[in-house]
């Protein structure tokens, strides 16, 4: 007990000391301040709570001190609503003796702490060191204690939201700067899954999208571990969570495993778990679902809001990252069919314009009986000029078809598989189309012609000293036996096969043809 800074008169009768008035260099009052100053150094509350308790038993001289938790935060997270998982209670000094716990109230001194005006625990000193009962001057310092403990918790829980929404926003925004950079689909799905995980502290974060057939599956999943088992995970329709998932509506679980509303596969595996709409302009565009594995902490409700916004942002990134892309794309097809049209409008036109001059010539020179060679010349060149409108013209139908989608069309079909052997022979093949081979070749026909085609594209692209692959489709040809039919010609100048035929530098022709029906 410290005493009073002047001794009191003999007259006058003694009054209990008063920590406040305590100015001994070495009474608890020095201390006491230099605890209360220490206690919002560190902004961290396990240091905090175990500073304050450390310091009670030095004030108090007890052999036991501890603060206990009795109720939850406000957020739901016992112990303080730190969000770092502090444990509940704090222990300083010798531990409390068998006998100590039956002490009776000047053997033991219970404080409690208040946050605010809610109810946190208690501050518990056990015992004197050198006997005896606490006295009131020790109940007063740990009063004060427990007082600046109350406004630590506060400030911790103020503290550590501010940092959580800090970290959120972060999130978001590298979120958004990713998606707007250009990812595919399938990427930004990922990035807004990996994101969620790791600030919400889960062990998985998954996307689910709807169903044909009115439920929800899980198209992608971003885990610590394998997260085989999780993609095509699929909510049945009739589910009780599902109609508020595709209303839009926030769902939290605080057992995965044991909740009746859960009724997927892989329930079993995880505990809390945030079921939240990607949802932005009146367009759902699916679930960012964040399970935590079972027996982890449950999510706070600081937690619950802040992943909620989250989602709806990210919602709006994956919206405003699918407009830019398709943004994108129609620029692309745009400027493609500009291309196409100045090919046909000027190319095509002039290319058709030189070959009708050419064969005026050739027919003059013919009945006129001139050089035959300057006539054969003129046919030659005649027949390059149409090979080569031909060719634009493929070009023309390439450029507009969609570049990432697939072909629909025979004619498309044919320019992927030679599109493919360009990878391989470093060069593109030539393509020639006659007649309207879309329009006429049935599907069984076609599915053989271009199983023929890329055999003689492989064929080709073995050959020694390939420089030049043309390929030819004849959609007009008469077979012999008179039935109309379609004829594939593949032509390379490379090296003859051991054991053929062809002479040295004629190249190799592989011819293929077929009825366009295939049966009488």
């Amino acid at each position: 007990m410290s005493e009073a800074s002047e001794p009191p008169e003999p007259a006058e009768p003694t009054e209990p000391a008063d920590p406040t008035k305590a100015s001994t260099p070495h009474g608890p009052l020095p201390r006491l301040l230099e605890a209360v100053l220490g206690v919002g150094v560190d902004p961290e509350l396990r240091a905090t709570l175990q500073h304050i308790v450390d310091t009670a038993a030095e004030l108090t001289d007890a052999r036991h001190a501890s603060l206990e938790a009795t109720t939850p935060g406000p957020d739901g997270d016992e112990g303080g609503g730190d969000g770092d998982g502090c444990p509940t209670e704090f222990h300083t000094a010798e531990p409390p003796a068998a006998g100590q716990a039956a002490l009776g109230p000047l053997g033991r001194l219970d404080v409690p702490v208040r946050v605010r005006d809610d109810a946190y625990g208690s501050l518990r000193l056990t015992g004197k060191r050198e006997g005896g009962p606490f006295t009131g001057e020790d109940e007063q310092l740990v009063r004060v204690l427990a007082t600046q403990a109350g406004i630590a918790i506060g400030n911790a829980r103020l503290h550590e939201t501010a940092r959580q929404r800090e970290r959120w926003i972060e999130g978001a925004a590298a979120v958004t700067t990713a998606l707007l950079t250009g990812e595919t689909a399938a990427d930004a799905l990922m990035t807004v899954a990996e994101r969620a995980r790791m600030l919400a502290d889960a062990s998985a974060g998954v996307i689910l999208q709807p169903t044909d057939e009115g439920g929800m599956e899980i198209v992608t999943a971003s885990t610590p571990d394998d997260p085989g088992g999780l993609v095509g995970t699929t909510i049945a329709p009739g589910s009780a969570v599902l109609e508020q998932l595709l209303g839009g509506e926030p769902v939290f679980v605080d057992d995965s495993a044991t909740d009746p509303r859960m009724t997927t596969q892989v329930r079993h595996r995880f505990g809390p778990s945030m079921l939240l709409p990607l949802q932005a302009g009146g367009r759902l565009i699916g679930t960012l679902a964040l399970p935590r594995r079972r027996g982890d902490r449950p999510y706070t409700s600081v937690e619950q809001l802040l992943a909620t916004q989250f989602a709806s942002q990210a919602a709006l990134a994956l919206v405003l990252a699918d407009a830019q892309q398709r943004r994108e794309r129609l620029a692309v097809f745009e400027d493609r069919d500009r291309i196409a049209r100045d090919l046909h409008d000027l190319v095509v036109q002039r290319l058709f314009a030189t070959g009708m001059m050419l064969e005026s010539t050739q027919r003059r020179t013919a009945d006129e009986e001139r050089d035959p060679e300057v006539h054969a010349m003129l046919g030659r060149a005649v027949e390059e000029l149409r090979s080569t409108v031909q060719e634009v013209r493929t070009t023309i139908f390439a450029l507009q078809q969609p570049p990432a989608d697939a072909p629909t069309t025979f004619r498309g079909k044919v320019l992927r598989e030679t599109a493919g052997a360009a990878a391989v022979l470093g060069f593109q093949p030539s393509v020639q189309f006659t007649g309207p081979v879309d329009a006429r070749l049935p599907a069984p026909v076609a599915t053989c012609l271009l199983t023929a085609l890329r055999a003689a594209l492989a064929a080709a692209s073995h050959r020694t000293g390939t420089t030049r692959v043309t390929v030819s489709i004849d959609a007009t040809t008469t077979l012999p036996d008179g039935r109309p039919g379609v004829r594939l010609t593949v032509f390379d100048d490379g090296e003859g096969e051991a054991g053929r035929e062809d002479e040295p530098g004629t190249g190799t022709t592989v011819t293929w043809q077929s009825p366009l029906r295939t049966h009488p």
